[in-house]
């Protein structure tokens, strides 16, 4: 598209955050994908996506309203969950990283619209997610979480491996999925890539 509206930037934005609920809800329809209080959900699919696809600033704004939903109420979050309430959850860190990683991988997607960019933005931004929400699920279980009996630091990443396979699966996914999405059109277009057109 040759002008993208605001109002289509809103919709396209508006969308990602309906998704990304979505998308933490699937353990309400499997509710045993839950390993170490930590729920496998579709998430990080859509924040990687919503980076890729709306970039850098648009994708970062569109997770920090999402979690702005949650954070007052909305039931957004996994298990249909939300409220002030879930700034202490020891898997909150997730939610916080999905603004870190969208716009990380935005800009990454901004500076270069190769194939292999959109599938390395998208494993960068994985990484941001486990890195920021394993330490957060680490700390609050350490400060002010009871911690299972035997809860290390090494035993934290453990937890990770489990869904590690179908996560970095999924990154890849969205990477490719964006980049098809471009070939069609349906890339915003970052601050810097309007200048230069």
């Amino acid at each position: 598209m040759k002008e993208q509206s605001k109002m289509f930037r809103i919709t396209i934005g508006a969308m990602f955050v309906a998704l990304t609920a979505i998308g933490a809800n699937i353990t309400s329809i499997v509710p045993f994908l839950v390993i170490g209080g930590v729920p496998i959900t579709l998430q990080t699919f859509f924040a990687i996506l919503s980076g890729l696809v709306l970039g850098s600033r648009l994708g970062a704004f569109t997770m920090f309203v999402y979690m702005m939903l949650g954070l007052v109420g909305a039931p957004v979050f996994a298990r249909f969950s939300g409220g002030a309430d879930s700034l202490i959850s020891p898997t909150f860190g997730f939610i916080v990283s999905f603004i870190l990683l969208a716009y990380v991988v935005g800009k990454i997607r901004e500076s270069n619209g190769s194939y292999f960019t959109y599938i390395i933005a998208s494993l960068v931004g994985l990484a941001i997610n486990y890195i920021l929400g394993t330490n957060w699920m680490y700390i609050a279980y350490k400060l002010w979480f009871e911690a299972p009996e035997g809860f290390t630091y090494t035993l934290a990443w453990l937890w990770m491996v489990v869904p590690l396979p179908k996560d970095i699966i999924l990154a890849i996914l969205a990477g490719a999925l964006a980049y098809r999405l471009k070939r069609s059109g349906m890339i915003i277009r970052g601050a810097s890539q309007e200048h230069a057109a």
